[in-house]
């Protein structure tokens, strides 16, 4: 298939040929595939936006540079929040391969998106990334006071699997000042931490 028919093919109404057309057009890509596909994160048919979403996760880092810029420079909240999603995918098709470090720094500003849709989307791809964002999301869990972020940190060090957020979820549990709210995820977050890393220890 050609590129532009694998293209028309991610607007399939059919997911399975959707997923199919995403890979190959990872295998097959040219010079212009990332650009492409960066074009679609704003579209209005969102099946289409979507299978852009997970097209540029198969293809891996070498989208990264694209989707930071548009992550942290878009004056379009659709385009950052596919962005982010993006980053995740990436994380999650590609776990033995490091993620690059510009998408770390990205993904800790668009933190401070304005748009809850874009910071959600962030701490779960930082949450997927798993322990190489496990400081980024730690330091911003002691800075923010937006509680909808915070508990989204909050339940996203409780899946990632790391030692070290027992310590800081235990610390919120018992911090008297903070919103209760937070508190209780925090509460709700360590057993599944706890099993996250039994399971990853087997």
């Amino acid at each position: 298939m050609t590129i532009d028919s694998l293209f028309e093919q991610l607007k399939h109404p059919n997911p399975n040929l959707r997923e199919r057309a995403m890979w190959e057009l990872a295998d097959v890509r040219d010079e212009n595939t990332i650009s492409r596909l960066m074009g679609i994160l704003d579209e209005e048919d969102v099946t289409y936006r979507r299978a852009a979403v997970k097209a540029l996760g198969a293809i891996g880092t070498d989208a990264v540079p694209s989707l930071v810029d548009s992550l942290v420079n878009s004056e379009n909240a659709t385009i950052r929040g596919s962005c982010a999603k993006a980053l995740a995918q990436v994380a999650a098709n590609h776990p033995d391969v490091p993620f690059p470090v510009e998408g770390l720094e990205g993904l800790k500003t668009a933190l401070n998106d304005p748009n809850a849709v874009v910071y959600i989307a962030s701490v779960m791809a930082l949450g997927e990334i798993g322990s190489p964002a496990f400081e980024i999301l730690a330091e911003a869990l002691k800075t923010i006071d937006n509680v909808a972020l915070a508990v989204a940190i909050v339940n996203a060090l409780g899946s990632m699997g790391d030692m070290r957020g027992v310590e800081v979820l235990t610390a919120l549990t018992n911090d008297e000042s903070a919103d209760p709210y937070v508190r209780e995820s925090a509460v709700s977050a360590l057993p599944r931490l706890d099993q996250v890393m039994n399971y990853k220890g087997k």
